[in-house]
This record gives structure tokens, C-alpha cells and sequence, in this order.
């Protein structure tokens, strides 16, 4: 994990939180791409206090080393999360997902394949830059990581400095990301159940123009688009954390 700027980083770990009453409610909380759970707790918590229980875990390759994530693929974090929302829907009758960045991708996938009731995703990217796109499968055979120089994508300096994620980012991993998003822009039409797209109005990493596309081309009846105009791309952390984390909570509220 990366050194902090200022005093402790915060807590990584996956979390388990069950909601003060039964509803029969459960959220899977995914992270985004050298990410951790911390950064989609903030929304988990706000979930477990309407009664939901929300699951946060660390995705394969997370939580480890730059290298395991580096020998991770996206069929492996595909099959993560529906390993997750299998176990969630054995105990519960309502069953949501909630997605930053790439685990905003996996969150629609699994929403494309109508394994859960509502989806919420934050700062999803469907596309990198083409010379990203064109430059990654050559260039993660030369240099594997890149250095993050200026750290998370976080407008608060407080909140950046504390945000636990890895200092580089394999580009394998990249390339694997870019994978995934083809096969989530070709499912978006399959997407029927709710959804809450969110995006930070000042996100460096993903495209705001992106939780358009994702709002305009689902198939859903019931489609909602939050745009957060103080934060970057990792919105829960950031300046409009808390109007995210209600917001989250207001909507899929609705459907329990």
C-alpha cells in the first residue's frame, strides 16, 4: 500500500455490515480498479442503517500486492462478484448492487444478467482514451506498472491522503479493465432493473460523459442520474461523500 501524506491511511479491509432491522435486503459494495472496500464502505454504512446488510469484499488481486493484481483477470473479478451475489441471494430476498469505477462495470454486468433488484454505480468508465486502448497491449510487456505520482483520484487533500490504494498500476491490469469494458458496453441494453448512476462532476479518471451514455442506453424503465459537483472519481470519499451515501440509500430504499 502506498505511504500517506499525512498522518494514518485508512482502514482497507473487506467489511460485513448487518442492518438494524431484517428486511430481507443486501447490497454487494464493489471497489474500483487497486482499490480497496474503505472506499465504497461509506455507502455500505449508509445502507446498513435502512436495515440493509451491505458486503464489501476485496476483489481477486486487491489487498495484496501490485503483482497478484497484475495476475488477476476480469474473468476472475466477474466471477467474484457473482460468487458474492449467489451467496447473498441464498439468504436474502432482495438483492442490490453498488459499483465504484470498475466495480461500477462489474455491478452492471451483473445487472445485465438480472442477478440483482436494483444497481447503483459511481464514476463508471466505458471507455479509456484510444491511444490507451491502442498503446496497453504492447506496453505492459516492456513497463508492467505505472506510477501513480499524484495518488487517488480525490479532490479532498485530506481524504486523498488517507485513501489506502496501491502506488502503481499494472498495466496488465489495465488491459484486462479494457476487456471488461467491451463486454459491459455490449450488455447495457440488458439492463432492466433500476439504477442510480453517479459520477463526480471533476473525475481526472473516468468521463463524465460515460454516466450518460450508461443512463441513456440501459434498458431500464426506472433510471435516475446524479452528477456530484464537487468530487472526483472517488466520489464516496470525497467532498459529496455523504449526499452520495444518502442518496444511495434514499434509492435503493424504494425497492425493499
Amino acid at each position: 500500500m502506498s505511504s500517506s501524506e499525512t498522518g494514518e491511511r485508512a482502514d482497507p479491509a473487506a467489511f460485513d455490515l448487518a442492518g438494524g432491522s431484517a428486511n430481507g435486503a443486501a447490497a454487494l459494495c464493489l471497489h474500483g480498479l487497486t482499490g480497496t472496500p474503505y472506499e465504497v464502505r461509506p455507502l455500505g454504512e449508509a445502507l446498513a442503517a435502512r436495515g440493509l446488510r451491505a458486503l464489501g469484499p476485496a476483489l481477486p488481486g486487491h489487498n495484496q500486492t501490485p503483482e497478484d493484481l497484475a495476475r488477476s483477470t476480469q474473468n476472475q473479478w466477474v466471477e467474484a462478484a457473482r460468487a458474492h451475489l449467489a451467496a447473498l441471494r441464498a439468504d436474502h430476498t432482495r438483492v442490490f448492487a453498488v459499483g465504484l469505477s470498475m466495480g461500477g462495470l462489474l455491478s452492471l454486468m451483473m445487472a445485465a444478467e438480472g442477478r440483482v433488484d436494483a444497481v447503483v454505480v459511481v464514476g463508471t468508465p466505458l471507455s479509456l482514451p484510444r491511444p490507451v486502448r491502442w498503446l496497453v497491449p504492447l506496453a505492459k510487456h516492456f513497463h508492467p506498472f505505472l506510477v501513480k505520482r499524484e495518488g487517488s483520484d480525490v479532490r479532498d487533500r485530506a481524504a486523498r491522503a488517507r485513501h489506502p490504494s496501491y502506488d502503481v498500476m499494472p498495466l496488465h491490469s489495465v488491459h484486462e479493465l479494457v476487456r471488461l469494458q467491451r463486454r459491459v458496453r455490449a450488455r447495457l441494453g440488458r439492463v432492466r432493473c433500476p439504477i442510480l448512476v453517479a459520477h463526480g462532476a471533476l473525475d481526472r479518471t473516468a468521463n463524465p460523459r460515460d454516466a450518460h451514455e450508461i443512463r441513456d442506453r440501459v434498458g431500464s424503465e426506472k433510471r435516475e442520474l446524479l452528477v456530484l459537483d464537487a468530487s472526483g472519481h472517488v466520489v464516496p470519499v470525497d467532498y459529496d461523500g455523504e449526499a452520495l451515501a444518502r442518496a444511495t440509500a434514499e434509492f435503493l430504499g424504494q425497492y425493499l
